[in-house]
């Protein structure tokens, strides 16, 4: 079993898909696919069941990726504490960021982290808060821009960046709109536009809903910021957004300050507490953010 087949078997594992496990790697399908049956003959078992649209796991497939993770995350280490050594920044970086955070314009960053950082391969990933930093406790993703929902695993640390109020958000005719305030209690029964599952601002309502004593339920989820305020505009709902989100239309929907137990929106940077050297000068890039923070 080498290196090269563990990194194959889990990309495909993670892209679900050999064409798109092929582009990533930069290798033809067919070296690929010979890579795998390799893999499976040499282990006596298959890893995947195929079909012709995307790929799945195996109960053998599911047992081998975490460790497959963890084996290529050491050896990748292992590569960069020399590296590191002789003044030098390899490897790869998988960065993770929840969309429209408000406090890092992440373009901007990666770009000037390319510039001083060229033998670094950069990768990126947009997906919620909750599977972002459970991805960070399983290796898959190095640094992380989340949202603080206070779900923290171990083994990851989460540096503040920046802090934002909750506030609700809705159209000029609703009957809120007139509003300086309301109690959170108001939302009680009210239609609420939101988003998906993991995300920061759903966590983030579905705590302080909890903690005022009735359940979160949102008529309409989206994974994006826009989407939500088109909804809103057309007065479908309200939505529980930061600061940021409501500044993006604002002559267009109104955004009322909430009364109660409601979390802030915290924005921060999760990393494993033994982070590598290439997501350490990442992280001393980000070091201007959090100090203007």
């Amino acid at each position: 079993m080498e290196l090269r087949q563990l990194e194959h078997f889990v990309t495909v594992a993670e892209e679900r898909h050999f064409t798109r496990a092929a582009e990533l790697l930069q290798i033809s399908q067919s070296g690929l696919s010979a890579s795998i049956r390799s893999l499976e003959q040499e282990l006596g078992t298959s890893l995947f069941i195929r079909s012709t649209r995307r790929v799945e796991l195996t109960t053998a497939g599911q047992a081998l990726l975490a460790d497959s993770v963890r084996t290529l995350a050491s050896a990748a280490a292992a590569r960069n504490a020399v590296a590191a050594v002789r003044g030098l920044v390899r490897g790869r970086l998988t960065i993770g960021a929840e969309p429209c955070l408000g406090s890092v314009d992440l373009p901007a960053e990666l770009a000037s982290f390319r510039t001083a950082n060229p033998g670094v391969e950069v990768r990126l990933r947009y997906s919620g808060s909750v599977e972002l930093v459970d991805a960070v406790a399983g290796g898959r993703v190095d640094v992380a821009l989340v949202v603080d929902t206070g779900h923290t695993p171990a083994g990851v640390q989460l540096r503040r960046l920046s802090t934002q109020q909750m506030l609700m958000l809705c159209h000029p005719d609703h009957r809120f709109a007139a509003e300086t305030s309301i109690p959170l209690e108001s939302l009680r029964g009210e239609a609420l536009i939101g988003f998906q599952e993991g995300w920061g601002a759903q966590a983030l309502a579905r705590r302080a809903f909890a903690a005022a004593g009735f359940d979160y339920r949102a008529a309409m989820e989206v994974n994006d910021v826009h989407p939500l305020l088109d909804l809103v505009g057309y007065n479908l709902g309200v939505a529980i957004v930061p600061t940021s989100f409501a500044r993006k239309r604002p002559d267009q929907l109104r955004a009322v300050e909430l009364r109660g137990d409601v979390p802030a929106w915290n924005v921060a940077v999760a990393v494993a507490e033994e982070p590598s050297p290439a997501a350490g000068a990442f992280l001393r890039q980000l070091q201007p953010v959090a100090t203007a923070a």
